[in-house]
C-alpha cells in the first residue's frame, strides 16, 4: 500500500510524466545488458539490439509528453542526461561487445545504436531550444510536499517542526566541526579547515582509491561486529557513464532475483567543462571518500541490498524505498565513525562531518525550495557557506535539489534509524546490541523506517520519532 501510495504521488500530485525529464532516464538505461553477465554477450547484444530498437519511440513519448516552458534546472538536468544517451549508446555502449566475433549480430546492434543515439540527441536539442523561456517554477507548494511525505515515506509531521530538525541536525554538526577543525588546523576558518582536509586527495586517482577502501571497510565491520555480511558477493568499483553523472557515486545492486552478479559502485569524475581548479576542488579529498565509499558499498547500500535481497518478505526486498536505503546508507557514515573508524583523528571527522553537513543542506534546501520560496542561488549559498561545500559541488546541489525534493530523506531516515536503534538497544545491552539491531532492521527489505519502527517496538501505529 505504502509503495502505491509514493507512486501514485509522483504520477498524480506531482504529475512528473509531463513536467520532470528525470522521470524518463531510468527506463532508458542500457546498463543492464552491458554491465550484468547475465547472460553470453552475444545473447546480451540481440536484448540490448531490442532495447535500443525502442528508444526512438521513447524518445517520441518524451517530448510529446513534457509540458513547456520547464524549470531552467530541470531542462539543464534533461540536457545532460539525454546528451549523456546519445553519447553512451553511439560509443560505449558499442565498444562494450567490440570483442563480439558476429558480424551479423554487430551490423544490426551498430544500426540500433545510431539509431538510438540520434533519438536522444534530439530530444536533447529540442530541450535546448527551451532554455530561454524556462522558469523557476519547480517547488510542489506545502500542500503537496507534506503529502509527498506521508505518501512516500509514512512520515507525518508538521513542515515547521520538521524544518526545525534539520537545522538542529545542522548546528550539531557544525558544532562538531567546529571542535575537530580547532585540532586539525588551528587559526583558520571552518571552511578553511574544510577545503585543507579536501585538499588532501587519494594518492591514487578515486576508483583505484575506493577499490582499496572496500576491503579495508568490510574488514572493520567483521572485527567490530557491527553486522553480518552474506557471503558470496562483492562489489566492483567503476567511472560513472557520462548519462549518470548528477552525483558524485552511486551503487547498482543487483535485484532479489538475480544470482551471481557483482554490485558497482560507480564514481562521477567532474565536468569536463568547468575549470581545472574547479574540476579539482570537485573530486573528494581520501577522507571524505572513505565515508562516501562506506555509504555506497560497506557498510552502506550494498550490505543492506545483501540483506534485503534474501528478506523474506518479497515485497521488502522488490520495493527498497528511497528513504530506507538513503537513511540507513548515511546513518551507516555516522554509526562507522562512532564505532571508531579513524581512530579519533580528527581529519577522519571531518571527512565524515563533511557528508553529514551536506546531506544537513539537503534537508533544509528540499523543504525550503519547495515551501518556503527559496531560489537556486540561495540554496547554493547555503551549500558553500554553512556546510562548507565547493562552488561545483554546491551548484550540483542545489540544482538537484529543484527536481529531486525528497534528497531530504538521508538524514531525516540517519535520525529516525539513530532513534530507533537507541530505543530498541536500550532494553537490549545497548553498544552491544548494534549488531543484533542492524541485522533484525535490515532483514526487512525496504519499507518506510516508521513501519519498521512499528514492528521492531511493538508499537500500535507508525511513529515520526526522532
Amino acid at each position: 500500500m505504502q509503495v502505491a501510495r509514493g507512486k501514485l504521488f509522483f504520477l498524480e500530485d506531482a504529475d512528473s510524466p509531463h513536467h520532470n525529464p528525470a522521470f524518463y532516464t531510468s527506463a532508458l538505461d542500457p546498463n543492464v545488458y552491458i554491465s550484468r553477465e547475465y547472460a553470453d554477450k552475444p545473447t546480451r547484444m540481440k536484448a540490448l539490439t531490442a532495447f535500443f530498437n525502442q528508444v526512438p519511440g521513447a524518445a517520441r513519448n518524451i517530448r510529446a509528453n513534457l509540458k513547456t516552458p520547464m524549470p531552467a534546472s530541470f531542462v539543464k538536468f534533461g540536457i545532460a542526461a539525454f546528451d549523456g544517451f546519445a553519447d553512451y549508446y553511439a560509443k560505449d555502449a558499442l565498444q562494450a561487445f567490440a570483442d563480439v566475433a558476429a558480424p551479423e549480430v554487430q551490423q544490426h546492434l551498430k544500426a540500433s545504436a545510431q539509431n538510438a543515439s540520434k533519438a536522444m540527441r534530439e530530444v536533447a536539442d529540442w530541450l535546448r531550444t527551451q532554455q530561454a523561456g524556462a522558469t523557476q517554477d519547480f517547488a510542489l507548494g506545502p500542500d503537496r510536499f507534506s503529502k509527498m511525505l506521508n505518501a512516500t515515506e509514512a512520515v507525518d509531521i508538521p513542515l515547521g517542526q520538521l524544518m526545525q530538525v534539520g537545522r538542529d541536525a545542522l548546528a550539531r554538526d557544525q558544532a562538531a566541526a567546529k571542535v575537530e577543525c580547532t585540532k586539525y588546523a588551528p587559526g583558520i576558518t571552518i571552511k578553511a579547515c574544510f577545503a585543507k582536509m579536501l585538499a588532501d586527495k587519494p594518492a591514487e586517482d578515486v576508483v583505484a582509491a575506493a577499490t582499496r577502501q572496500v576491503p579495508e571497510l568490510t574488514a572493520f565491520v567483521q572485527s567490530h561486529d557491527l553486522a553480518t555480511i552474506p557471503a558470496g558477493q562483492h562489489a566492483l568499483v567503476r567511472e560513472a557513464p557520462p548519462y549518470k553523472r548528477q552525483n558524485i557515486a552511486y551503487i547498482d545492486p543487483p535485484g532479489p532475483l538475480e544470482h551471481g552478479i557483482p554490485s558497482i559502485y560507480y564514481i562521477s569524475p567532474p565536468d569536463p567543462a568547468w575549470s581545472a581548479q574547479k574540476q579539482r576542488d570537485y573530486l573528494p579529498g581520501k577522507d571524505a571518500l572513505l565515508f562516501i565509499t562506506a555509504h555506497e558499498v560497506m557498510p552502506g547500500h550494498f550490505l543492506q541490498f545483501l540483506h534485503s535481497n534474501h528478506s523474506p518478505s518479497l515485497i521488502g526486498s522488490l520495493f527498497v524505498g528511497y528513504g530506507f536505503a538513503e537513511g540507513w546508507a548515511h546513518y551507516a557514515e555516522q554509526m562507522m565513525w562512532d564505532a571508531g573508524l579513524g581512530n579519533g583523528d580528527p581529519e577522519v571527522h571531518i571527512g565524515q562531518l563533511a557528508e553529514a553537513l551536506e546531506r544537513d543542506c539537503r534537508f533544509i534546501s528540499a523543504i525550503a525550495l519547495h515551501t518556503q520560496g527559496m531560489t537556486q542561488a540561495q540554496s547554493k549559498d547555503l551549500f558553500v557557506n554553512e556546510c562548507y561545500k565547493d562552488e561545483g559541488a554546491a551548484e550540483q546541489q542545489a540544482a538537484r535539489g529543484t527536481y529531486d525534493p525528497e534528497y531530504l530523506n538521508y538524514t531525516l531516515n540517519k535520525l529516525l534509524i539513530m532513534k530507533l536503534r537507541d530505543d530498541w538497544t536500550a532494553s537490549r545491552g545497548g553498544r552491544k546490541a548494534w549488531k543484533a539491531f542492524h541485522d533484525q532492521f535490515l532483514s526487512y527489505g525496504g519499507p518506510p523506517v516508521p513501519l519498521v519502527r512499528q514492528a521492531m517496538m511493538g508499537e500500535a501505529a507508525p511513529k515520526t520519532v526522532f
